[in-house]
């Protein structure tokens, strides 16, 4: 009885030793997380897919929610404040600020909607050229130039910036009836889920993705916690590996 009191006592101090020890881990890992401020800004054009550009904008505001105001988030376009139409005739939102590719933190382009090819003026494709015709190229080009800027895209985003030769040999992923085009315009094409080029370029799949890619990026940049907290109010797991250039490549058969 004496021997096992003397055990109980021995490991309740071992414990005792660790403990402070794992406290002060999980206190260091909160304070690498605990400044950081992340700013959000979500690119509207005529003609934008609305869940590409909705879904990641309710993963950020119950984010900086869940966060007490770390994450902000914003609607802009390349005309600043305006009424954007959505695609197929959808419901506009309103831009409130212009897009600007000097401010770190997270730009976000959807894709387009509309019919998936032809070329009447609601085709996919043409809504995508209509958008390049504007400032917003440029401006996405500033962006990704930006070292405190991580750009993000959802669906046929990535065709658009690929469209606009910004995606030469690097890897992206779009919607899959994109993924043809995306390779025929210099970018490589992963089939994944959500691809990180590297932590300035992260891209999605087709149009729910851009949950994925939302939860990925408030993990990243806020830690798990938060993230998780999201999922459980959506009541949505986020999906897929976040495929990244690292590790043992898988064998070709």
């Amino acid at each position: 009885m004496k021997k096992m009191i003397s055990l109980l006592m021995s490991f309740t101090l071992i414990l005792s030793l660790f403990a402070p020890a794992a406290s002060a881990k999980a206190n260091k890992n909160q304070d690498a997380f605990k400044n950081r401020n992340l700013h959000v800004q979500i690119v509207l054009f005529d003609g934008f897919d609305l869940l590409d550009a909705l879904a990641p904008y309710e993963v950020f505001a119950a984010a900086g929610m869940y966060s007490g105001g770390k994450v902000t988030v914003e609607l802009v376009s390349a005309e600043g404040k305006r009424s954007v139409p959505s695609g197929l005739n959808g419901p506009s939102l309103k831009a409130e600020a212009v897009l600007d590719p000097n401010r770190s933190g997270i730009i976000l382009v959807p894709g387009a909607s509309g019919k998936p090819a032809g070329n009447s003026e609601d085709a996919i494709p043409n809504v995508l050229k209509g958008a390049l015709q504007t400032r917003l190229p440029g401006m996405l080009k500033k962006s990704m130039d930006n070292k405190d800027v991580t750009v993000a895209t959802v669906c046929g985003g990535s065709l658009l910036l690929a469209m606009g030769g910004m995606l030469k040999d690097r890897h992206a992923v779009t919607n899959q009836i994109g993924m043809t085009a995306l390779k025929a315009l210099g970018a490589i094409p992963v089939d994944a889920r959500v691809v990180e080029d590297d932590p300035r370029l992260v891209t999605g799949g087709g149009v729910t993705s851009g949950l994925d890619v939302s939860l990925y990026l408030v993990e990243r940049e806020l830690g798990p916690q938060i993230a998780n907290a999201v999922e459980q109010l959506f009541e949505y797991e986020r999906r897929g590996t976040v495929w990244q250039a690292d590790g043992i490549a898988p064998i070709n058969f």
